[in-house]
């Protein structure tokens, strides 16, 4: 018999090889810090001029070869249309032994609509459009035939042959959200989104193999509490295909400083993901820049392998104020003595 730390890498090829199959969307544990993934709608949706993300996620370092996300995402408004806003995304995966890696490349479009003169409540309707890239080496993989009856040997022949070991696709979603906002701090988000109506194509077996339409809902409040804290709780659902993954929980944040060219708050929180893990949170606000971190305590079967240890994940923002210098509208002579 091999080892158990060969079993759990044997457990996780076979995982990294149904991946193409079960066409899962990438997921995130600080969905609030990844906006325009989340819906489409948010594109364009902040105080600013440019907006600016970088998300990276390290999963079951403490199992097997880990599963790596990053991302990069830019967001803005077309200045001389204020309700039109538009968002760029791109997404580098790498998961397990068989280093099943995708590139991503979405865009986005929004559109707002105000219910009140005075923008206490809007509405935003969003479009998404992505092209998916991914490859897989095959060569990584552990087959039945390397096992010489005693143990895994690499250097024996997999007997195995494959069309192709790239498959490149086009997706499109939709989003909407609502907010109603009495002040900067007591405001109410949510939103529904729906993503891979087109039902790509992701199968490397010459057979067709669609990518489920994934569903998204997601809510999320502020509450003032006195001066210096407010309360931040969050809601987020996706559906796909079988999978249901429920993310609740809320932060607390505390502003430190607050001025016209300061402004300093902490933030601190936990979730709850269902059947999964809990993890806590915490972040920074520095004037435009946020940082944020957060780390996975896993509960689910898998356990005796990972020993609670899931993943940690890193999130920064920076927001752009662009300032244009006001037109005169009348000459000004000089004084002369």
């Amino acid at each position: 018999m091999g080892s158990p730390r060969l079993k759990i890498r044997l457990l996780f090829a076979v995982m990294s090889y149904l991946l193409p199959l079960q066409a899962q969307d990438i997921h995130w544990s600080q969905f609030n810090d990844n906006p325009i993934f989340q819906n489409p709608a948010l594109s364009g949706h902040f105080v600013g001029d440019y907006r600016f993300h970088g998300n990276y996620r390290d999963q079951w370092r403490s199992v097997t070869v880990p599963f790596s996300t990053f991302s990069l995402s830019s967001d803005s408004r077309i200045f001389q249309k204020p309700n039109l806003g538009y968002g760029l995304m791109l997404f580098h995966d790498v998961a397990g032994d068989g280093n099943l890696r995708t590139i991503e490349i979405q865009g986005n479009l929004s559109y707002l609509l105000k219910l009140t003169s005075d923008s206490s409540q809007v509405l935003r309707f969003g479009m998404n459009f992505g092209m998916n890239h991914r490859q897989v080496n095959w060569d990584n993989f552990y087959w039945d035939n390397q096992f010489n009856g005693i143990e895994y040997d690499p250097s024996l022949p997999s007997n195995e042959t494959f069309q192709t070991d790239r498959r490149t696709n086009f997706s499109i979603g939709t989003g909407a959200m609502y907010e109603f906002r009495k002040d900067d701090r007591n405001k109410v988000t949510a939103g529904i989104g729906f993503f891979n109506l087109n039902h790509p194509d992701q199968g490397f077996y010459g057979t067709e193999i669609k990518r489920d339409v994934r569903f998204n809902f997601f809510a999320r409040g502020m509450r003032k509490l006195d001066v210096d804290w407010d309360l931040i709780p969050s809601v987020q659902l996706n559906i796909q295909g079988v999978y249901r993954e429920l993310l609740i929980g809320s932060q607390a944040k505390y502003t430190l400083v607050k001025s016209v060219n300061d402004y300093k708050a902490f933030y601190g929180g936990i979730f709850y993901r269902n059947r999964d893990a809990a993890f806590v949170s915490v972040g920074m606000d520095y004037n435009n820049w946020f940082a944020g971190l957060s780390y996975d305590i896993n509960f689910s079967k898998l356990v005796p392998a990972s020993r609670t240890r899931g993943g940690v994940e890193i999130a920064v923002r920076y927001i752009l104020f662009h300032f244009k210098p006001s037109k005169s509208l009348h000459r000004v002579c000089p004084d002369y003595i």
